[in-house]
Formats: structure tokens, C-alpha cells, sequence
């Protein structure tokens, strides 16, 4: 049994991992000792590992009272596919773990990963397991945001796709230019990526991956928005923590 804790900007996941089968999922706002608490005394974990892209906070406290072994997620954590991102250290723990939950899920298969969060994230993985990069770009909730903040009348709308392609209103116009924007980025990308690698896997997950997984103009993809749970799994299992391990 691993506990697997994904620290990201807006919220916190908690996965407990009977092998590679995700039992149950609990969200909080943030991390706190007792969460850890009450989940390793439901679960009685064997190992934990915890990935934290929000900020520096120190988290080690949260985990001063368990017996388990913990790994924390870093750049330079043993990974169960092979990296060739040029910067490693830059890279965000999500990332790679959205791109561990990939290689786990779909072996053997080209892949690229949509993760839909604060930020849209693009992974590229092939099917030989190995990692080409990827690219950043504003979330959707960012993008609708950034046009209120950033102009002085432009107001802050809801995140709702408009019927029609065209605005017939401010509101409308705000949202198709954030909301649709964003869409035929992804249709883009998506389409190059295809053009360049046969029968590639295209896998949605974030908290926004429901709300544009279901639009026709992305085509067939999976939903997977606890990808980055399972890719922080694989990462455990990988390191194959043992009781004798140093928790961190």
C-alpha cells in the first residue's frame, strides 16, 4: 500500500495505491499533518511520496509522526522512464509525474499528455519510454483572469463555452477568446503531434480536462485526471522504497 501526495497550485491530492489500482482519492486545500494521519491509519502504507509544485514550503513536518519510508519527488529522483529535457532541474515536479502516470498507464505507446491546470501543460513520452519535452502555456481560468487584470474595463467572466463560434457579446467574446482559444491550441497541437508520431495516445488530466474533454474538435483522447497520482505511484514503485529507507 503507497500513499501519493500531489502538492499543486490551487489544491492538494491524496491517493492511496493498493499496487498499481488507485483505491481512493481525498482533496484538501492544503497539506496538513493531520490528513496525512488520517489517511496512513485507514490505509496503514508501506511508503509515501510527495511532490509539491505550489511553493519552497518545508512539508516535512506533515510526515514528523509516520514510520513509513517517504520519498519527496526531485529532479533528480530515480524515474521509470528516460529524460531528456535539457534543464531537469527547472523541471516541474507535476510534469513528471503527469509523464511517469503515461508511461504507467499506456507502455509502449507514443503519448502526449494535456495537462489542464493552472497552466496547460504539453508532454511528449514515445512509445520506446523516453521523454522529448514539452511546452507551458496559460490555463484556461488564467487566460480569463489576465484580461480583467491586465485591462481597465474588461470584466472577469465565467468559465462557459459559448454556442457559437462568433461573441455577440463582451461576455461571449471573452470567453470564446480564452476559452475557444485555448481549444484550438490544443487542436493544433494535437494535430501536429499526430503528423509527427504514428497512432500517438493523446491523454487529458488536470482539473480542467473534464470541462474540454468532451468537445468534438479534440477528437478521441482519454480522461485521466488523476494521471499525475498514478504517475507518482509508478515513481514509488520504481524506487522500490523498502522500511529500511531514510524518510526525507
Amino acid at each position: 500500500m503507497n500513499l501519493c501526495i500531489d502538492i499543486g497550485n490551487s489544491r492538494t491530492k491524496i491517493g492511496a495505491f493498493q499496487g498499481t489500482e488507485l483505491l481512493e482519492k481525498v482533496t484538501v486545500p492544503a497539506l496538513s499533518e493531520a490528513d496525512i494521519l488520517a489517511m496512513s491509519e485507514k490505509y496503514r502504507p508501506e511508503a509515501a511520496i510527495w511532490s509539491n509544485v505550489a511553493d519552497s514550503a518545508d512539508l516535512q513536518s506533515c510526515f514528523s509522526h509516520v514510520s513509513f519510508p517517504v520519498l519527496e519527488l526531485k529532479y533528480n529522483t530515480p524515474l521509470p522512464f528516460t529524460n531528456q529535457y535539457s534543464t531537469p532541474e527547472t523541471l516541474g515536479r507535476d510534469r513528471l509525474a503527469a509523464v511517469a502516470g503515461a508511461r504507467a498507464l499506456y507502455p509502449g505507446t507514443n503519448c502526449l499528455v494535456i495537462d489542464l491546470g493552472t497552466c496547460i501543460k504539453y508532454e511528449v513520452l514515445n512509445k520506446n519510454g523516453v521523454y522529448l519535452g514539452g511546452n507551458i502555456a496559460p490555463g484556461a481560468g488564467m487566460r480569463l483572469r489576465a484580461m480583467n487584470h491586465f485591462t481597465a474595463r474588461l470584466p472577469e467572466v465565467e468559465m462557459i463555452m459559448p454556442v457559437s463560434p462568433i461573441g455577440h457579446s463582451t461576455e461571449t467574446a471573452l470567453q470564446n477568446g480564452a476559452l475557444l482559444g485555448a481549444l484550438l491550441e490544443m487542436k493544433g497541437y494535437i494535430e501536429l503531434m499526430q503528423a509527427t508520431f504514428k497512432g500517438i495516445k493523446v491523454i487529458l488530466s488536470g482539473g480542467d480536462a473534464e470541462f474540454f474533454a468532451s468537445h468534438p474538435a479534440l477528437g478521441k483522447t482519454a480522461l485521466q485526471p488523476d494521471l499525475i497520482l498514478y504517475g507518482l505511484n509508478s515513481i514509488l514503485r520504481h524506487n522500490q522504497l523498502t522500511d529500511n529507507s531514510t524518510p526525507t
